[in-house]
């Protein structure tokens, strides 16, 4: 059985990102591990802005006419 991984909601994006930068502010990070959660960091921002991009997507909606129209 192979296990798939949650897809996290915006909340759980934001809380991440908010605990990797208390990690890039320690003062007792090492390069090589800042280096590591600046990438994690980028990866979850990166996520964030795809995810809010479709919900911008689903607020749109096309009328009769072809033309959008905001939801």
């Amino acid at each position: 059985m192979g296990t798939k991984k949650k897809e996290l909601t915006l909340e759980e994006a934001f809380e991440v990102l908010e605990k990797t930068i208390a990690k890039l502010e320690d003062e007792d990070i090492t390069l090589e591990d800042s280096f590591k959660e600046y990438q994690q960091g980028m990866e979850i921002l990166k996520y964030c802005s795809d995810k809010i991009d479709k919900v911008e997507k689903k607020v749109w909606k096309i009328n009769e006419n072809g033309e959008t129209d905001e939801f």
